[in-house]
Order: structure tokens, then C-alpha cells, then sequence
């Protein structure tokens, strides 16, 4: 199977929490029933992005990573790879690049879909073109261990966090953080 196909099957499985989030599960479907390139860092000017919440093992602590380009504090992720077989084995490869931790316990599950517009992530190949937005798959995963986080090339910083005290509690974080952490307690 390939990553798109593993995209394409776990996001028309997948139970969305919200309103919102099925709409936004139908648009990645569709997306990627349309665009055999759909988890390609070229397909424009959309395309799939993995990233991962990591927690703490009570789930009270979030680990975040001060994004070098944008300059804003997210949960660890990034673009799909050649090598990455499945959407959970691309958002659990950028958390252990992004972090330095290698005890990380991944539910494969997405807990919430994003979708953003990335101005750094390619300028506009034709004129009316919009920037470019990723539609990123956001799981959970939870530290096992007592290894200290590194900071990767792509951040300026990565530091855990209270779950209740982000550092810049922009709505769709906090949705993240409160689905991750409901999922943890379940």
C-alpha cells in the first residue's frame, strides 16, 4: 500500500469529532481521490502534511516546537517523505527529528485535521494562483522515557509546555490540545 492509498483509507475511516472536522475530512478526500501527488510537498496548491502532538505520559505537559520560519509555537510536524509509508509513520518520523526523543508511543488515529495557508512554503507558480496550504493530519503521541528534547535545524526551540498555559493559545491549538487530551483519558 502506498502512503497515498494509507491517507486515502485511514482519512475515509476516520470518525471526525466536530462538524468542522468532517468537512474538513471530506476536502482531504476529495483531495486526495483527485491528486495521485496529494501527500507530495509539489502538489500545488494543496498538499498533506503530518505532524504530531506529543504529551506528557498524564497528558499535563505538551511538547512544542518554536517554528524557525513562521515564528510560532506548534505541535512537531512537517511534509510527507519518498520513504514514508504511512500518514502515522510520517508524523511519528517529524516528531523524533523535531524532538531528538526516540521513546515516543504514537496512536494512529489523527485526533483533528488542519488546514492553513504556508506563505514560506512556495510563492505562487501562476498568476490568481493562492499561496500554498497544507492539509495537515494531526495525531497523538505520548513520551515514554526521560529523555530531554533537542532542537532540530527547523526550530529555534522546542520546550514542554503546561496544557492549560500554551504560549500563544491560538484556537486550533487549543482544539488539539483538549482532543488530544480527551484521548488520553479515554
Amino acid at each position: 500500500m502506498s502512503l497515498h492509498d494509507d491517507a486515502l483509507a485511514r482519512l475515509e475511516a476516520w470518525s471526525a469529532p466536530s462538524t468542522e472536522q468532517e468537512r474538513l475530512r471530506e476536502r482531504y478526500v476529495a483531495h486526495l481521490r483527485t491528486h495521485p501527488d496529494a501527500c507530495d510537498r509539489s502538489c500545488r496548491p494543496d498538499h498533506l502534511t503530518a505532524s504530531t502532538l506529543v504529551l506528557s505520559p498524564g497528558g499535563g505537559h505538551v511538547l512544542l516546537t518554536l517554528h524557525a520560519k513562521a515564528r510560532q509555537w506548534f505541535q512537531l510536524g512537517g511534509h510527507c517523505e519518498p520513504g514514508d509509508t504511512t500518514l502515522a509513520a510520517a508524523a511519528l518520523r517529524e516528531a523524533t527529528e523535531e524532538s531528538g526523543l526516540g521513546e515516543l508511543e504514537l496512536d494512529p488515529v489523527p485526533v483533528q485535521l488542519s488546514e492553513h495557508a504556508v506563505p514560506f512554503c512556495g510563492t505562487p507558480t501562476s498568476p490568481g494562483e493562492r499561496p500554498v496550504h497544507h492539509l495537515d493530519v494531526r495525531f497523538l503521541a505520548v513520551v515514554r522515557g526521560e529523555a530531554d528534547a533537542v532542537v532540530s535545524d527547523e526550530s529555534l526551540d522546542v520546550r514542554w509546555w503546561p496544557a492549560d498555559g500554551l504560549p500563544d493559545p491560538q484556537p486550533d491549538m487549543v482544539e488539539l490540545v483538549d482532543l488530544a487530551r480527551a484521548r488520553l483519558r479515554a
